[in-house]
């Protein structure tokens, strides 16, 4: 007990921060430090003292040090002659941590120890190093290299809690750097260590030499455990008959509990009903002095009085129902014999209100835990025969279990007997054998001495137990799945993070009794004849991370598959009259079929002469689907939204829809409607049908290399289009077509037809959690064909007068490679053979300030303010002529004294010019020195993708230089991790010299490079921006959407305004600049993959989970590697949007999770997501794009068929409108007023809703408020529909042949139950297939009425259930049939 006692008051750590002990646990990575030598003035100024380190570890972001701190032996500074004053340590510190994160380091104290004169030591602070731990991407720091050398700062590392010492601390200006002093040092992972991870305590520092309970000796002379750690054998041993004894009783000790907790909670101000004991529970675990060395088991204990109620045939005297009782058997296979390792036992207490208690609930927040009581048993200080008694302790005295414990009886017995008994005692048998029993003395234990906060359990599993004499399996009890408290010091633990283990229970196996018992349950043991009860392998569940609520949602996109035109729907569109397509010879484009593309080959879109393409996207007709007529009201007007490459998103005028002429195809069920084009005044375009759009794709507009990157994605990808209602502004749904047919391969030009289904995606809410089950029963999603589009795709080809030679690589845009502009030497302006011509101009002509002067002399009577030079000129000019006409209508003798003073006006003009002139001089020499060292780079960006390029910089001095790179732009940065460097170097084949550690960060985070005289060196830059601009959407757009918009075609450069220039700066000591840098960045739209729109309610979070499709089947995805599939990397280009990913494992998916604040309604929120499968993040592999559309919801609870009415209240805007609400389901949903009305300025009205589901189940309906004239949304309302099935009162069974041509004819009773007459409406759940011969019909009290019914054929065979609903005149539900229709 005294190794245990001396071992546990010195392993006592400080914990982390509290921001770092919430969330899922990380695995804990080992390392190994060895700190060689300390050299430099640091040994000088304490000669006369021994030395010593003393390592800790210390959070950065939160300022806080925690963990165990290390203390080397001291050292005599000793230095050879003619050697360096150095002091040899070689020591080796072993620790693991799950922190990972970069703000993690490991603080170096050096401390001067010296004797005082009265015999003890003083320890003086002489310096400190900070070690980083883990870089930027949470990985441990790059520990390739065998020795380092750490730098030392004065002071003493207590200033790091200062406020001003932020992070990073390395660059703080606070720091001072110790000149020639440095600790030689190494720092790595050493694996070996996790073997040792359940005996070691996490963020505790260790030695090699230090002894650690648990561990054999180290093999050889190095004497280091940690090297080769070796564990000791396991001894499993038994406990049994366990009860736990309180004074003075139970009862007694139990009401004073809760008088005391009571106390404290009116003391907060928290008046309520009374407590109780819910559960008593103890939790039983090996301790080696440093740790739990797994997570203590949990047993619930019962009062013997209850157990005594249960078994009628045994007696028990009074004294022994004062007991909690574990009948149960408890296995500790961990146990080793080592003098520092015991089993600790902890008694808790669960306690809530007693209302909730008696509702039968106390897993919410009423609920909490408290520690009592807790004892240590040595097991191997002796053994008898008599049962182990251990004192129980309690008060404020540190504990195994790091949380408060309830305090000790007032002491005021006086009897040491009675002291050792008054906090209780807790008694059992312990044995190591199934079959013999060994018994143990009793032991005798003083108080505890640390805090104590009951552990963790994590979901190791444990070895197989021994045959137990019990054939009950222990469980969980329900309170101990949710009220027990977590504990930092057991998140390593776990060895198996990937699944809970699932429960296990007795089994008889050759007639012998298996158990894998990890918790023990007393209910589980006492109940005779009750059935075993399950138990978990593993103590405590673990969150998973990771796992939504819902089925993730596969983006694998829309079916891109177009079906084939019938003859009959292709003479249909040809009698309409849509212009024909002509190729570059003015002739028709014969149309191909785009079920067999040719064959693709980049080959012949490389040779081909034709390399201009001109790419027609032709909108003919829109069909509605045959089975769509029960969803919803087909629209009038539509209007499509799409993305095609990286040109902008492209939103078409309103297209009126109009029937063909000429009779409806044989074998159509819905005839398709031509797209027409709608005049200023609303009438529709009959002249030319159809909507033509043309993309222009040339040379001219793509960047060098970027051909091979368009016919890539005409060959791979898809364009996704979304059709709108017009009229509503509803989604109808969305349909897409692959971009492969309008590959030409050597043709002139190919035309293809298409007939896409446009379709739509329903999903719907998660239902409740069935009886019995604990999980959400996701519904999934429901998909539905609403109609068909008519598309036809062309690409013409047209020759370039220059077409540029491609580059090897498709990234290479431009040059990677940035010339130096020749050293800072003026004559370097023309080096190139370019030739720099300007024109002269006046003085006051280029320079604004010169001109105000001028004009500020010349007008001084003038109330007119300063104008800008050519305004200033035009003015004076203006006035000059008036002044000389004015003079020759004067007379001569005033002429000459008038010629007199504009001499002297001129001579003051000049002396200000002169003046002026001298004060600018320097301003525009350095000006033009400046422009002799700059050069400018053109980078044009797209989002999420990394421009790469090197700038060459020469030292043009003859003597060496330290050179600071200055950066004044966020998304530019000079690329300091070599790894990165030469990624990027390999994916742009750039051949130019790599240098490892060739910067070094100065205090503000400037990388340096040293120079010597007239070297040349590459810097490498890359610049990423990930923010979606409005001026990149606005740049360019397609032909044909507006004589207006044609301007804007995609071959114009962007316009100025959308440029910008980010400056870098290469300069000297004295800040004197030798190179200038101008980077000018030209934003380009991005091609977007996929396009994912959600309709959300307003001010909530959206949670979804998006799966990746398998790799093979991405377009641009890697090849696949040994290792399996990539990591997957994502960014956001909101900020405000949480995108993450995390790889589950070898062979698992990969899902992409999404957490989005809504708006208010109805915003729309847009945003791209860019996967990545590189971990520099340089090309994305795909780019998502998101609609967030914000609603204002609201729950409606209904019964199927049966009419349910609410109120929906309008707020006017600042003036008057006409409105009209439309519905997405007009069939179930009802609104009135129906058709338009005003909606006066700033006023309020309601609009009443009706809604009459036909199935049950829980649906989304969508409701829009709109300005008929502006077309412009208002509102927008997602109703939540919950519908409840009616209660049905008779069921019938008919069969109908399948295919009839005229369906049946069948006839039902219905029999009024009132006296009196009254009216009765009918709905049917499906009036597709059954029409009433009346809707509506009175009968008399107590008459009967027949009911007429006309089923409808069906083309398929299968059965059908339709409901027959009969309301009242209110539209109540007074019954429900239901009739059950085979067709065969």
């Amino acid at each position: 007990m005294a190794e245990w006692e001396r071992l546990f008051a010195q392993s006592r750590a400080v914990p982390p921060h509290t921001q770092r002990r919430h969330g899922v646990p990380e695995c804990s990575v080992p390392f190994q430090c060895v700190l060689k030598c300390l050299e430099g003035s640091v040994v000088t100024q304490q000669s006369s003292a021994e030395l010593q380190l003393r390592l800790s570890l210390f959070d950065a972001a939160h300022r806080h040090f925690f963990g165990h701190t290390w203390h080397s032996s001291t050292r005599t500074p000793r230095s050879p002659p003619g050697q360096p004053p150095r002091v040899l340590f070689n020591e080796a510190v072993y620790f693991h941590t799950s922190l990972s994160h970069p703000s993690i380091t490991a603080v170096l104290e050096v401390v001067a120890v010296a004797p005082t004169p009265e015999g003890l030591s003083r320890d003086v602070s002489c310096g400190f190093g900070l070690i980083p731990l883990f870089d930027s991407r949470r990985e441990p720091s790059d520990l390739a290299a065998k020795g380092r050398v750490l730098k030392l700062y004065h002071g003493t590392p207590r200033a790091l809690l200062h406020p001003l010492l932020q992070d990073p601390l390395e660059k703080n200006k606070y720091m001072t750097i110790m000149e020639n002093s440095h600790l030689q040092y190494t720092l790595k992972l050493h694996p070996p260590l996790e073997k040792v991870f359940h005996l070691l305590p996490e963020n505790f520092l260790v030695s090699g030499l230090q002894k650690i309970p648990g561990l054999l000796p180290a093999h050889g002379d190095t004497g280091d455990i940690f090297l080769k750690p070796r564990l000791m054998g396991t001894v499993p041993c038994y406990l049994d008959q366990l009860c736990v004894l309180l004074h003075p009783s139970l009862e007694e000790f139990e009401e004073e509990l809760l008088e005391q907790l009571n106390s404290d909670r009116l003391l907060k101000q928290e008046a309520g009903s009374a407590l109780c004991v819910q559960e008593r529970r103890l939790r039983v675990g090996v301790h080696n002095g440093l740790r739990f060395v797994q997570a203590p088991q949990v047993a619930v204990l019962q009062p013997a009085a209850e157990v005594a109620r249960r078994q009628t045939t045994s007696s028990t005297d009074s004294a022994a129902k004062q007991a909690l009782l574990l009948r149960s058997r408890l296995q500790l296979g961990e146990m080793v014999a080592h003098p520092a390792f015991g089993v600790c036992f902890q008694l808790e207490y669960v306690v809530c209100a007693a209302a909730k208690a008696a509702a039968g609930s106390v897993l919410g927040p009423a609920a909490a835990m408290h520690t009592v009581r807790w004892a240590l048993w040595s097991p191997f200080l002796g053994a008898t025969s008599s049962p182990v008694l251990l004192p129980l302790r309690g008060g404020a005295h540190p504990s195994p279990g790091q949380t408060l414990v309830y305090r000790n009886p007032a002491d005021s017995e006086s009897s040491q007997q009675v002291k050792r008994i008054a906090s209780g005692s807790v008694q059992f048998h312990v044995s190591t054998d199934a079959e013999h029993r060994v018994t143990s003395t009793d032991i005798s234990s003083k108080a505890g001495k640390e805090p104590e906060e009951p552990p963790t359990p994590s979901l190791s599993l444990r070895s197989p137990l021994r045959p137990a004499a019990s054939t009950q399996g222990p469980g969980l009890s329900l309170s101990q799945l949710l009220a027990s408290p977590q504990s930092r010091d057991e998140r390593a633990v776990p060895r198996s993070r990937s699944a809970p283990v699932p429960r296990a229970c007795s089994t008889q196996r050759d007639g012998r009794t298996e158990r894998t018992a990890g918790i023990t349950h007393l209910e589980a043991d006492l109940r005779s004849g009750s059935p075993s009860v399950d138990a978990s392998s593993s103590e405590h569940l673990w969150a998973l991370p990771f796992v939504p609520t819902q089925l993730p949602i596969t983006a694998v996109g829309l079916p891109a598959g177009s079906t084939a035109l019938s003859r009959a729907s292709l003479a249909l569109l040809h009698t309409s009259g849509f212009p024909e397509i002509l190729d570059g010879n003015k002739e028709p484009v014969e149309v191909t079929e785009p079920l067999n593309p040719a064959h693709f080959s980049p080959r012949l879109e490389e040779v081909d002469a034709l390399q201009s393409n001109e790419i027609i996207l032709q909108f003919l007709a829109f069909s509605r689907a045959p089975q769509d007529a029960l969803e919803g009201m087909w629209p009038r007007t539509v209007f499509l939204t799409f993305q095609f490459y990286r040109f902008p998103p492209v939103t078409t005028p309103r297209l009126q829809l109009l029937d063909a002429d000429g009779e409806r195809a044989v074998g159509s069920a819905v005839p398709a409607q031509v797209l027409l084009q709608l005049n200023k005044d609303g009438t529709p375009n009959t002249e030319s049908p159809g909507l033509q759009l043309r993309y222009v794709v040339d040379p001219t507009f793509l960047r060098p290399g970027e051909q091979r990157v368009f016919v890539r994605y005409l060959a791979e990808h898809s364009l996704q289009m979304d059709i709108w209602d017009g009229d509503s502004l509803l989604l109808v749904g969305s349909a897409a077509v692959k971009l492969k047919p309008l590959l030409r391969q050597g043709r002139p030009a190919v035309r293809t037809l298409h007939e896409l289904d446009v379709v739509t995606t329903e999903y719907e809410q998660d239902a409740p959690p069935a009886a019995g089950r604990d999980v959400l029963c996701p519904l999934g999603a429901r998909v539905a064909v609403r109609g068909r589009l008519h598309l036809c795709l062309a690409n013409i080809g047209h020759r370039c007068e220059e077409t540029p030679v491609s580059p090897r690589h498709p990234l290479l845009s431009h040059t990677h490679v940035v010339s130096s502009p020749g050293g800072g030497c003026l004559l370097s302006l023309h080096t190139s053979g370019d030739v720099r011509v300007s024109r002269a101009r006046r003085l006051a002509e280029v320079d604004s300030e010169l001109a105000a002067i001028l004009c500020s002399h010349r007008l001084e009577q003038s109330p007119e303010p300063l104008h800008a030079p050519h305004e200033a000129a035009a003015i004076q000019q203006h006035k000059l002529q008036r002044l000389a006409a004015l003079q020759q209508q004067e007379d001569a003798d005033w002429r000459i004294p008038q010629h007199t003073g504009c001499c002297e006006q001129c001579m003051q003009y000049l002396r200000i010019i002169d003046a002026y002139r001298e004060r600018t001089k320097h301003r525009y020499i350095s000006q033009m020195l400046s422009q002799a060292i700059t050069i400018t780079h053109t980078v044009y960006a797209m989002l999420g993708t990394a421009e790469f390029f090197e700038f060459a910089l020469k030292n043009p001095y003859s003597v060496q230089h330290t050179v600071t790179v200055e950066v004044d732009h966020p998304e530019l940065s000079v690329i300091l991790d070599p790894r990165e460097w030469r990624h990027f170097k390999e994916l742009t084949q750039t051949a130019t010299p790599l240098e490892e550690d060739m910067f070094h960060l100065r205090d503000d985070l400037r990388p340096q490079i040293y120079l010597r005289p007239k070297e040349t060196v590459h810097i490498p830059f890359r610049y990423q921006m990930f923010s979606a601009e409005p001026a990149v959407t606005a740049v360019l757009g397609p032909v044909g959407l507006s004589k207006e918009d044609d301007a804007g075609r995609m071959q114009e450069e962007p316009r100025a305004a959308q440029m910008r220039l980010i400056q870098v700066a290469f300069r000297v000591s004295g800040g004197k600049p030798i190179a200038l840098l101008q980077v000018k960045v030209e934003p380009r739209p991005h091609v977007v993959d996929q396009t994912f729109r959600f309709f959300h309610p307003e001010l909530t979070f959206l949670k979804k989970a998006f799966r990746l499709p398998p790799w093979h089947t991405l377009p641009g995805a890697p090849v696949r590697m040994p290792g399996g599939d990539p990591e997957v990397y994502v960014r956001c280009s909101d900020p405000n949007v949480i995108c993450e990913t995390k790889n589950m494992g070898p062979g698992e998916p990969q899902d992409v999770f999404l957490k989005v604040a809504g708006g208010p309604s109805p915003q729309i929120k847009t945003f791209f997501v860019a996967i990545y499968t590189d971990p520099w993040l340089a090309t994305p592999l795909h780019i998502w794009q998101f609609y967030l559309h914000s609603l204002q919801r609201l729950d409606v609870s209904c019964t199927a068929g049966q009419l349910s009415r609410l109120a929906v209240p309008l707020r006017g805007t600042r003036t008057l409108r006409r409105v009209k609400a439309f519905c997405s389901h007009p069939h179930e949903l009802k609104v009135d007023p129906a058709g338009v009305f005003i909606l006066p300025p700033n006023g309020v009205l309601d609009l009443f809703v009706g809604v009459r589901p036909r199935r049950a189940g829980s649906r989304f309906f969508y409701l829009n408020l709109v300005d008929v004239e502006c077309h412009q949304l208002l509102s927008s309302w997602l109703l939540c529909v919950t519908c409840r099935q009616p209660l049905i009162s008779k069921a019938f069974e008919i069969t109908i042949p399948a295919g009839s041509g005229k369906g049946s004819n069948k006839r039902i009773t219905y029999t009024n139950p009132y006296p009196t007459r009254r009216l009765y409406f009918l709905v049917t759940s499906r009036p597709d297939l059954l029409q009433f011969k009346e809707d509506s019909f009175q009968v008399a009290g107590g008459e009967v009425y027949t009911i007429g019914l006309h089923f409808a054929p069906s083309q398929s065979v299968g059965e059908e259930e339709i409901l027959i609903h009969i309301n009242d005149h209110q539209d109540k539900n007074e019954e429900t049939f239901c009739v059950k229709v085979i067709y065969y």
